[in-house]
């Protein structure tokens, strides 16, 4: 019984970070239909400057480590909210206004994930980076059951994460033009609503809440490296389509599956199956329900 609970623990520390990168995914498809496949990069870019806002609080500035976290969590996740938008005007508007097929639209996303990383390298180098200790590790146990702080607070900010995003698009006036364009952008401007104001924002939570979610995966694996937003991001948008890409509820336990999925196969398994059992496991599901477990089919005009 402890086993299953400590695994349950782990379920849910990897599916938070699952779920944090899968809401940006799902907030930029649901507003744009794009899959914005850079996602991933931006969360490696939100792990950086994480890092380098925490090396000139601590060093520079030599603020306490308490202190320097509470700095640490707005300025990065404005900084790379920074990051995100700067793709959106440089990148995505351009093609938007001309009218660009979707196709040139997700090649240009990918160009720009691996701009992100090839820039990370050549830029900082293929070293490896320590991420600076900003919290004492303080372990709860519980009979043979045991869990860290960190891993309270990577969960509990992923539940707060998600009840923001829903209050947000389902109760505010920007979260109801955000589901308008997400049907019709072309009557959105007719009612006198800023279509792009409206994506700007959509990009500012999704790259605000990546680069929450690097910071805190900084924490709790504190090794950096320029690829380390490439598979995570991957994992994430299949669990945002198995959700249901679109559906915030969809992109939230979609990641929490994944991570259930991941941590059950491998304390049953060697850990070398975990990704070919949970990608299984996952396109079954897709077999089963093509549209994700929260998602609707949509009929588009071609």
């Amino acid at each position: 019984m402890e086993v299953l609970i400590q695994n349950i623990i782990n379920a849910l520390q990897w599916g938070s970070f699952y779920a944090l990168i899968a809401l940006g995914y799902t907030l930029v498809y649901g507003v744009l239909l794009l899959i914005n496949f850079a996602h991933g990069d931006i969360f490696m870019v939100g792990a950086y400057i994480a890092f380098f806002v925490v090396i000139t609080l601590l060093g520079t500035m030599g603020l306490a480590p308490g202190v320097a976290l509470a700095l640490a969590v707005p300025l990065t996740m404005i900084l790379t909210a920074c990051v995100g938008v700067t793709l959106e005007r440089i990148a995505y508007r351009p093609l938007r206004r001309k009218g660009a097929h979707r196709l040139y639209v997700v090649i240009t996303a990918l160009m720009c994930g691996l701009i992100l990383e090839n820039g990370n390298l050549a830029l900082l180098g293929a070293s490896r980076k320590k991420f600076p200790e900003l919290l004492e590790t303080t372990v709860y146990r519980f009979g043979d059951v045991s869990v860290t702080n960190i891993k309270l607070i990577v969960i509990v900010a992923a539940i707060l994460v998600f009840l923001f995003l829903h209050f947000v698009v389902t109760r505010t006036k920007i979260g109801m033009a955000m589901r308008g364009i997400s049907y019709d952008k072309f009557a959105i401007p007719l009612m006198g609503i800023p279509v792009d104001t409206i994506i700007v924002f959509t990009f500012i939570l999704g790259s605000g809440f990546a680069g929450l979610a690097g910071l805190l995966f900084a924490m709790s694996y504190p090794v950096l490296e320029p690829y380390m937003g490439a598979l995570i991001g991957w994992k994430a948008f299949i669990a945002a389509v198995v959700g249901g890409i679109g559906d915030i509820r969809g992109a939230f336990v979609g990641g929490f599956l994944l991570g259930f999925i991941e941590i059950g196969v491998v304390a049953v398994f060697p850990s070398t199956m975990r990704d070919l059992f949970a990608f299984t496991i996952l396109l079954m599901i897709l077999w089963a329900k093509p549209t994700g477990l929260f998602g609707r089919a949509r009929h588009q005009k071609i």
